[in-house]
């Protein structure tokens, strides 16, 4: 009898110990999801999911510690905090965490984060990743069987502050510190190493937020159009998101109306949005300089 209660014992203290686990690999993520499509795009289209969230992955792209800039790296420091809110939410209901800070993760070279990418199985994707180079990475860049011009001009690479233009340089140095490394994360900018964690998790959901939308989460090789391609079910999370746009250039609205319309591209032409509000509630995230009604 009193080995029978001892084991008894055990696999009480083994449930408890992988309940919360266990919890988290069946708690759903309820979205609405919007989307358009390519033959009619003003009309917008609203679908309410439920995704596991242990099949599912948020990857944070280039949320740098400061930009060449200075009107983007302000708006990536107020949209850092409520990030990391999201992000602490969205990793307490089971979604893996890829954090991808481009062209600077040998800063985390010694980091659980880092190594936990390096350490995945190596696992062949579907279709080839795209191997053109850009901006210290891999590149998807623009696809006509996929998608039309983008409807902001961003030739001149977009710095919106007022008066003089800023000078471009690489002025990160690594993720910026208001967004959390816990560990279970991972960390890589590296479309092989982000294929073997989604393949070792039998990942199926991949959610991007970060910067900028234009350029580096719909180009990089963890990207949107990556991901696309690669066959997951993607989505934006629209109020998390920045672009590079000048609004002296075409078409000449205020910044954040441009921001808008490349989310509208996104969601004709790649995938669905939604907004933080799914995951933490209340309102979506919304910058201080938006004034628009």
């Amino acid at each position: 009898m009193k080995i029978l209660a001892n084991r008894a014992i055990e696999l009480l203290a083994i449930g408890l110990i992988l309940a919360p686990n266990m919890m988290a690999d069946e708690e759903k993520l309820s979205l609405t999801l919007r989307s358009r499509t390519k033959s009619a795009p003003e009309k917008v289209v609203e679908k309410k999911v439920n995704w596991e969230a242990g099949k599912t992955a948020l990857i944070i792209c280039d949320m740098w510690d400061d930009h060449w800039c200075k009107s983007a790296a302000r708006r990536v420091g107020e949209m850092a905090g409520p990030m990391n809110e999201m992000v602490n939410a969205a990793r307490e209901k089971g979604v893996f965490i890829i954090h991808a800070p481009s062209s600077v993760v040998s800063f985390y070279d010694k980091t659980p984060q880092r190594k936990l990418a390096k350490a995945a199985p190596f696992s062949k994707s579907p279709v080839p990743l795209s191997v053109k180079e850009r901006w210290g990475t891999n590149w998807c860049w623009p696809d006509p069987k996929y998608e039309g011009v983008l409807p902001i001009d961003d030739s001149d690479m977009g710095c919106s502050c007022k008066g003089e233009k800023c000078e471009i340089r690489e002025a990160w140095t690594r993720q910026i510190k208001t967004i959390e490394l816990v560990k279970g994360d991972a960390l890589t900018d590296n479309g092989q190493e982000t294929w073997n964690l989604l393949a070792e998790r039998k990942i199926d959901n991949v959610i991007l937020c970060g910067v900028h939308l234009n350029m580096c989460v719909l180009g990089r090789p963890f990207g949107i159009r990556q991901m696309v391609k690669l066959g997951k079910n993607v989505a934006l999370m629209r109020d998390m998101t920045d672009t590079m746009y000048n609004p002296e250039r075409p078409p000449g609205v205020d910044h954040f109306t441009g921001t808008d319309l490349v989310i509208n591209h996104v969601e004709q032409y790649w995938c669905p949005s939604f907004t933080s509000a799914d995951l933490v509630g209340g309102k979506p995230f919304r910058f201080k300089e938006d004034e628009r009604k």
